[in-house]
């Protein structure tokens, strides 16, 4: 039973109300919040390309703590990266993003890394846990050259496909990475 003064009617003059609406007014409203988001996006594309406009080091979290890392993100989204890490010795990984294909638990790729005219080719493993390709490598490895030079390198596999990534600032976020060497334990080395 309704509540004392309830009713299931209409207010006097809703009816009215309704039967005033312009229901091509309302279309053009909704298209128009429609282009306004549409609008909205692409303003921000440029924003969000901006931020893979090169390299940058800074302390990132870690399973041990925080971690000195050079790091840039590339591709057509904007959401690859590759990432730079040293403990004892340098270690390169490469996310897809969500734009590369979905990868199987325990597998390697070899993947070729193309800037100024050269190519270095490198075998990674997929790192499980993060969902990403990783090496180890020394510190006077040539691919820490070629991520060192200028323009874009491109991680090329045949199963992934490429991905271009912007080298601007690259020398000296790698550099800083690399001064780092030995000065940090991995986090599976903590007690």
């Amino acid at each position: 039973m309704p509540a004392e003064g309830f009713s299931y009617m209409l207010p006097s003059g809703a009816a009215n109300v309704l039967q005033a609406v312009n229901w091509g007014e309302i279309m053009s409203v909704r298209y128009l919040v429609v282009a306004g988001a549409v609008a909205l996006l692409q303003a921000a594309q440029p924003v969000f390309a901006a931020s893979c406009s090169g390299w940058s080091a800074k302390m990132e979290e870690d399973e041990g703590g925080k971690v000195l890392t050079a790091s840039v993100c590339g591709g057509p989204k904007g959401d690859a990266y590759l990432m730079l890490a040293c403990f004892d010795k340098p270690v390169l990984s490469y996310d897809l993003g969500a734009s590369g294909q979905q990868t199987e638990p325990g597998i390697s790729g070899a993947f070729d890394f193309k800037a100024d005219g050269k190519t270095v080719t490198k075998t990674l493993q997929l790192e499980e846990m993060y969902g990403y390709f990783t090496v180890g490598l020394e510190k006077a490895d040539p691919l820490l050259d070629l991520l060192r030079s200028k323009g874009d390198v491109s991680v090329s596999s045949a199963k992934y496909g490429a991905v271009s990534f912007p080298l601007k600032g690259s020398s000296g976020a790698i550099g800083k990475v690399l001064a780092q060497c030995g000065k940090a334990k991995p986090a599976g080395d903590a007690d």
